[in-house]
């Protein structure tokens, strides 16, 4: 289903105010029934909303929830569990702690949610410190979790819109669900690439396999511009110029969205702009609000010009707009600048509340505070009950003004009904011959060569070595040398050394003929390889790439997205 965000937006302020009007009496006046609202000639009776209008639809279900619903409408925790309704005993331990409940279904069903998000981490994950589990194993697995969640979901009074279920699948070292799918090259790979009808394509594959396994929202694409050496960002921003990074995320974010999923943009107002990790300290942003302006919002304006349904905050000291309070709880920044200034109408959502900044506060008035600010999803509370309490608390005592909370519900349900009416592909598409096309032209466009002759193929035999841990990575490149028919040696001949995430001068090798870099670029500056080359990620389809130009079957095409030290983007001239 399609519809203009400027129709919804307008038809979601005047039903908003409608029903807010309908509810000023307090926070414990009956919520009306869906027929009782007069009609309007500002906007359609909720009663009998058009049934096209995402937005006339969320608000006529808006007028029938209670107290409760609404403020669990708001709430997207975690699980801990790889099914909805039967969980080991450590599982269930976690989830009483966190929700006091033994089950998905059950934290659900008690807590009205909106939405869960699917977590789980691997070596390579920077934001590892704050997946307290995993609930991601296998598509087929993935799919029966999310087809009980929604059973759930549909049982209650909101359940006539699609439940929300979302999960970090960035692609590069930032992939939630990893067997059985097609991944992607990096968002770095694409940057380098620098083909946004490419990255639309191999996002709009990963779009079909996300809904396949029953995911509805992507918190992706990472819109930060790599402005410093970030290593919680790297590879996940699609590179250090906002010119070339705007398209990359608004490709991105048309990819998923043409497919049924929801793309959330992050990390607002932009993470690159500092080296530090808000999953353990404040990171603070320096830069005037000038540089803002300049650098750090023309790939957040690119993923809202091109329609995404959601903006993630984050977990950001801007003393340019708001010195000392976290972007995720500034009223300034969500409120003024990304909504007044930026245009954006649709759901904002908050960075995890288990993260260090977040935990200022309880876990009940970090979530008042941030919808107080603008957010209208709160993310991975570390207390679901007392979030849900503080919620209540603050809607009752006026803390949190009902038209606030009205407001949140009736964009996440809009963005809800925007999902709605699609059937989920087949499990049996995942991992196809067209999906792993889109990643291998995506990833073999994005194969830069940043010292030595461009195209030169490797001649006689080749040995592939790595810095340590990366027998999976040096096992996919073999594969596709020898596929691409060049012969691999266990040892000896022209040596090609693998570095990725996390790898410095230590994990170089002075003595390989080529060195490749998996991840950010930066090591390169000090190998002394004669030919040194990046592909940004180690998948399989980056593996295919790099052997299709180590072979002469492939032009090295890509630039580098970031500066190398000494190096130029490219030594290949278009």
């Amino acid at each position: 289903m399609s519809i203009s965000p400027r129709r919804s937006a307008v038809a979601l302020a005047a039903l908003t105010a409608l029903l807010v009007s309908g509810c000023s009496d307090g926070p414990d006046r009956p919520r009306p029934a869906p027929t009782s609202p007069a009609p309007s000639s500002a906007a359609p009776a909720p009663s009998d909303p058009p049934a096209a209008d995402p937005a006339a639809r969320a608000a006529a279900l808006v007028g029938t929830l209670s107290d409760e619903d609404l403020v669990g409408q708001v709430l997207m925790p975690y699980a801990y569990g790889s099914s909805a309704t039967e969980v080991s005993a450590g599982s269930a331990a976690g989830n009483r702690a966190l929700a006091g409940v033994d089950t998905p279904a059950e934290m659900v069903a008690k807590y009205r949610l909106g939405g869960l998000i699917l977590v789980g981490f691997s070596a390579d994950d920077p934001t590892s410190g704050n997946q307290a589990t995993t609930n991601v194993d296998n598509p087929k697995q993935v799919r029966a979790l999310t087809d009980g969640l929604r059973a759930a979901a549909g049982k209650l009074p909101a359940g006539a819109a699609p439940f929300l279920i979302g999960t970090d699948q960035e692609y590069g070292v930032v992939t939630r669900i990893t067997d059985g799918v097609t991944l992607l090259p990096s968002p770095l790979a694409a940057g380098a690439a620098g083909n946004p009808a490419l990255t639309e394509a191999a996002w709009r594959a990963a779009g079909a396999e996300l809904a396949a396994m029953g995911v509805n929202l992507d918190f992706a694409p990472v819109a930060d511009v790599l402005a410093t050496r970030s290593a919680v960002i790297g590879s996940r921003s699609f590179g250090a110029d906002p010119a070339t990074a705007s398209p990359q995320v608004a490709g991105a974010v048309r990819g998923l969205q043409a497919e049924g999923v929801g793309a959330a943009v992050k990390h607002f107002p932009g993470h690159g702009l500092s080296a530090e990790d808000s999953h353990t300290e404040l990171p603070v942003i320096k830069q005037s609000r000038a540089e803002l302006d300049r650098l750090a919002f023309p790939p957040f304006r690119a993923g809202i010009g091109a329609g995404a349904m959601a903006v993630m905050s984050a977990h950001l000291d801007v003393k340019a707009v708001d010195p000392g309070t976290p972007a995720t709880f500034s009223r300034k920044l969500l409120t003024d600048v990304l909504r007044g200034q930026l245009g954006f109408q649709g759901v904002v959502i908050t960075d995890g509340m288990n993260m260090a900044p977040a935990k200022k506060w309880s876990p009940g008035e970090a979530a008042v505070r941030a919808l107080n600010a603008g957010n209208d999803l709160i993310l991975m509370t570390p207390n679901v009950t007392q979030a849900y309490d503080g919620l209540r608390a603050a809607l009752k005592d006026g803390s949190l003004p009902r038209a606030r909370l009205v407001e949140a519900v009736t964009r996440v349900l809009t963005m809800k009904f925007r999902l709605a009416g699609r059937d989920a592909p087949a499990l049996s598409t995942l991992d196809g011959a067209a999906h792993r096309k889109a990643a291998d032209d995506l990833a073999t466009a994005a194969v830069t060569v940043l010292r030595g002759k461009c195209g030169g193929a490797v001649t006689g035999p080749v040995s592939v070595t790595s810095s340590g841990g990366r027998e999976r990575t040096r096992k996919l490149l073999t594969e596709a040398l020898t596929a691409a028919g060049v012969k691999v040696v266990p040892s000896g001949g022209t040596v090609v050394h693998l570095v990725g995430y996390g790898d410095g001068a230590k994990d170089l090798s002075a003595g390989a003929a080529v060195t490749v870099a998996m991840d950010t670029p930066y090591v390169l500056s000090g190998a002394k390889s004669p030919t040194l080359m990046a592909t940004y990620s180690s998948t399989r389809a980056s593996m295919t790439g790099l052997a299709a130009v180590l072979a002469g079957k492939a032009r090295p095409a890509g630039r580098s997205p970031v500066p190398v030290s000494g190096l130029p983007a490219t030594t290949c001239r278009t």
